[in-house]
């Protein structure tokens, strides 16, 4: 079944990005930050992959210095790394965001403050060093959710939520499924929001490339109107495929770096969430997933999207992270195991029978992972759909080399 020959092509998407990354920071924080001499103000660093975090973060923390604070940097990630203090530390250090880097101290730890929550349908925590702080910045990624999909997603809203309420609040919050996403994580948001704890939001928004498009700092009521129309703009700045229909879908590594699902159902056309549609493009027959990022620590979070996988991938799982995460969203369907394969190859073949209809020329494509779409390999049967539309920048080969694994991308 090794007989398929694969293209590599390139599709352009819009890729306009920011030139200075640290000169835009201090304007923005600068302009809209107000807070008295020597403030101690806690600068919230989540888990996703987020193209030039550091830089960022350190931009955040020096724009703070420039306004008299004393800037210092929490993990705001719910349950990430295994739901403990030094997990979610080396999460931030595996991200390069270190007290050294930074030049200001990184404060972890689980423990919350009850905030409260008279009138809502749940209790509401944040993290003990940001509630004991003069001012919260909320810095993260806006960008279209992998589970549901709503007014406000991935973004500041959420960070305040359950970034910050570290694993109570994300416990509280994944309760209530969906409705809990789309319904009462906004009404938490303003509750937290009214507390006068959150100083300001930094939003980012990247483009198609994974790079920096947009930085905007934010109020907290800011946050509240101008979040929806970056989410506007984030997802037409996603990637996505040339092709409507795929057989198989080849995706190298997953991780939690790459997306909260590991592979991004919004890409992958692949949702499996209770109370979500799936999504009406791509329409993806058989997904295989052959290994894990480094920076996913082992959480395998998203494996269940995929239909076949490897031995090399589960030797790289860690379990106890993974069912953290995954008891605490709820979403177990994520994280059951696909049909386990002994090599590239092998799995690649056993996505091809799940395929079914042996008469047809199939359609496959591979790619790195979800996050960079830009570059793929695709059979004969896909390239002769998009050759019109795409660079092609190979000669047609085989995928694998001898010993049945996947050749370097």
């Amino acid at each position: 079944m090794n007989e398929y020959l694969f293209t590599k092509i390139r599709q352009q998407f819009a890729r306009e990005a920011l030139a200075d990354i640290e000169q835009t920071v201090h304007q923005q924080v600068t302009a809209k930050l107000q807070i008295v001499p020597g403030a101690n103000i806690a600068i919230t660093v989540g888990s996703r992959g987020i193209n030039n975090i550091a830089r960022i973060a350190k931009a955040t923390a020096d724009a703070v210095k420039a306004c008299g604070g004393a800037p210092f940097i929490i993990p705001a990630m719910g349950s990430h790394g295994g739901a403990t203090a030094e997990g979610q530390r080396e999460i931030l250090a595996s991200y390069g965001v270190t007290e050294e880097a930074m030049e200001c101290p990184i404060r972890s730890s689980m423990e919350v403050v009850e905030i409260d929550s008279s009138g809502l349908e749940m209790k509401i925590f944040m993290d003990k060093h940001g509630y004991e702080s003069d001012g919260v910045i909320l810095l993260n990624r806006i960008k279209p959710h992998t589970a549901f999909h709503g007014d406000y997603e991935s973004g500041l809203v959420k960070m305040s939520v359950i970034g910050l309420g570290k694993e109570r609040l994300a416990n509280e919050i994944h309760r209530f499924g969906v409705h809990g996403l789309t319904t009462i994580m906004p009404a938490a948001a303003r509750r937290i929001f009214s507390t006068g704890k959150i100083v300001l939001g930094v939003g980012l928004v990247e483009n198609a490339y994974d790079e920096t498009a947009i930085i905007e700092a934010l109020t907290p009521a800011e946050i509240l109107t101008r979040e929806p129309e970056l989410l506007a703009i984030a997802k037409k700045l996603m990637p996505s495929f040339p092709l409507r229909e795929i057989d198989v879908l080849i995706i190298d590594k997953l991780g939690k770096n790459i997306s909260g699902s590991g592979m991004d159902p919004n890409i992958i056309g692949r949702m499996k969430v209770p109370g979500t549609p799936e999504p009406e493009y791509p329409k993806t027959k058989v997904i295989v997933v052959t290994d894990i990022t480094d920076a996913s620590h082992g959480n395998a979070c998203g494996i269940g999207l995929a239909d076949v996988t490897t031995r090399r991938l589960l030797n790289k799982v860690d379990w106890d992270v993974t069912y953290t995460n995954a008891v605490t969203s709820g979403f177990y369907e994520h994280t059951m195991l696909p049909v386990v394969a002994a090599t590239d190859l092998q799995a690649f073949e056993w996505g091809i029978r799940a395929s079914h209809d042996p008469y047809k020329p199939k359609k496959i494509v591979r790619i790195t992972d979800t996050l960079h779409v830009s570059e793929m390999y695709v059979s004969d049967a896909a390239l002769n759909e998009v050759k019109d539309h795409v660079e092609i920048i190979s000669e047609p080969q085989s995928l694998f080399d001898g010993q049945g694994a996947l050749i370097a991308f």
